[in-house]
C-alpha cells in the first residue's frame, strides 16, 4: 500500500487547539464499515449507538509530564522527551532530545529548578540515556520540572489546565508520554449510564510513546516498523472479553492503543510483554468488533489502523463528510464510532 493512499486534506482550522469544556459533549461520527452509513451524534449519547452486552476496553495509561527544559554547561537549549526507565544504567531513563548539537556522553544538563542531569549514553537517532546526577529518581524529576509533552500540532504552551485536561478520567497506570485521547471523551457519569444499559466495560494497559506517532518514511507502509511499547491485559479483563463473546457481546476497544494491545494478545497468546504491531488495511482481525477513536493526521500509522478497521473508502468519505461539518480533528477533537450497526438510522439523534 502506497503512502499516498494515507492522504486527505485537513485544514489547519480544523485541528483542536484547546478541549471543550465538558467531555461528553464532544460530537460523535458513528461509522458503519459495513456500508459506509454516517450518523452524526454527541458523545454523551453514546448508549444509543451500541447495544446491551457490548464491552469496552480502556487503556487506564496515565500520562506523566515529560517533557523537559534544560541547558547545557555551554548555554545551549535542550529540550528532552523523557521516554521510560532504561535498563541499564541504574536510575538511567530513555530520551529523545532536541537541540542545536546532541549533547555528548558525560555532558551535564541543568534544569531551571538547579537539579543537574548527566548524560549517561549517546545512542543513535537523537536518543540519550539519562540519569539524574544527585541520583534523584527521575520520575521525582519529572514531577518537578516536567510539562505535559502536548503534540506538536497544538500551537501553544501547555497550561495547568493540560494536566488534568490531557488525562482520562479512569487514567491509573503511570507510564505514557501521550493521552489515549478517544477516551478523554468519557466522563464518570457517563461510564455509569452506559453500565446501567447493560455496556460494561473493562481496562488493560499501552503505555503509549513517541513510537506511535513517529512518521512513516518509506513510500510503501509495509516497509514502516514501529517502535515497540509495553502493555498489559490484566486476568480480569481477559475473563471480560471471553465472558462478553461467549454472550455475543462485541468487543469495541477505546483507542488505537486499545486495539493493538487486544490484537497482540490475540496473535501471540502473551497478555503482557513489548508489542510493536502494526496494523495497516488488509489486517485480519481476531479480537476486536469495533472501536471508539479520534480523527488522525493524514499518513499516520493511527490513521492506517482506523482504515484497517473500517475501509479506505468508507472512512476517507467518512472524513470528508467530518470536514464539510466542521468537525474537530486530533487529540482534543471530536470522536468516531467504528461498528456494524452503529448508524442504523432508527438510532440517530
Amino acid at each position: 500500500m502506497r503512502l499516498s493512499e494515507l492522504d486527505y486534506d485537513l485544514p489547519a482550522e480544523l485541528i483542536a487547539q484547546e478541549p471543550i469544556p465538558n467531555r461528553a459533549d464532544a460530537r460523535l461520527l458513528a461509522l458503519d464499515p459495513r456500508t459506509g452509513a454516517i450518523v452524526h451524534s454527541r458523545f454523551y449519547k453514546l448508549a444509543r449507538h451500541l447495544r446491551e452486552g457490548d464491552l469496552l476496553v480502556l487503556n487506564d495509561t496515565r500520562v506523566f509530564p515529560a517533557r523537559l527544559h534544560a541547558r547545557k554547561e555551554s548555554g545551549g537549549a535542550v529540550e528532552l522527551l523523557m521516554v521510560r526507565a532504561a535498563e541499564a544504567p541504574a536510575g538511567a531513563w530513555l530520551a529523545l532530545a532536541k537541540s542545536h548539537r546532541a549533547p555528548r556522553e558525560g555532558a551535564r544538563l541543568l534544569l531551571s529548578n538547579g537539579r543537574i542531569l548527566r548524560v549517561a549514553g549517546n545512542l543513535r537517532n537523537g536518543r540519550l540515556l539519562v540519569v539524574a546526577e544527585d541520583g534523584a529518581p527521575m520520575q521525582q524529576v519529572l514531577d518537578e520540572a516536567g510539562e505535559p509533552a502536548l503534540p506538536h500540532y497544538i500551537r501553544r504552551p501547555p497550561g495547568p489546565a493540560d494536566l488534568t485536561e490531557y488525562q482520562t478520567v479512569y487514567a491509573d497506570q503511570v507510564g505514557a508520554v501521550a493521552a489515549p485521547t478517544a477516551g478523554l471523551h468519557f466522563t464518570r457519569e457517563l461510564l455509569d449510564e452506559l453500565a446501567a444499559a447493560g455496556i460494561r466495560n473493562t481496562r488493560l494497559t499501552l503505555h503509549i510513546g513517541p513510537g506511535t506517532f513517529a512518521p512513516i518514511r518509506s513510500r510503501e507502509i509495509e516497509g514502516h516498523t514501529m517502535e515497540a511499547e509495553w502493555f498489559t491485559i490484566p486476568a480480569g479483563a481477559a475473563a471480560a472479553i471471553e465472558s462478553a463473546r461467549r454472550l455475543g457481546g462485541r468487543i469495541i476497544a477505546v483507542g488505537t492503543s486499545s486495539v493493538r494491545a487486544l490484537e497482540s494478545w490475540a496473535i501471540t497468546g502473551d497478555r503482557e510483554g513489548f508489542t510493536g504491531l502494526f496494523i495497516y488495511p488488509g489486517f485480519r482481525f481476531k479480537l476486536v468488533d469495533g472501536m471508539i477513536t479520534n480523527f488522525h493526521m493524514p499518513r499516520s500509522t493511527v490513521l492506517a489502523l482506523v482504515m484497517a478497521l473500517a475501509g479506505r473508502d468508507h472512512l476517507l468519505a467518512a472524513y470528508r463528510d467530518a470536514i464539510r461539518h466542521r468537525y474537530r480533528f486530533l487529540s482534543y477533537g471530536d470522536a468516531m464510532l467504528i461498528a456494524a450497526g452503529v448508524a442504523d438510522a432508527r438510532q440517530a439523534p
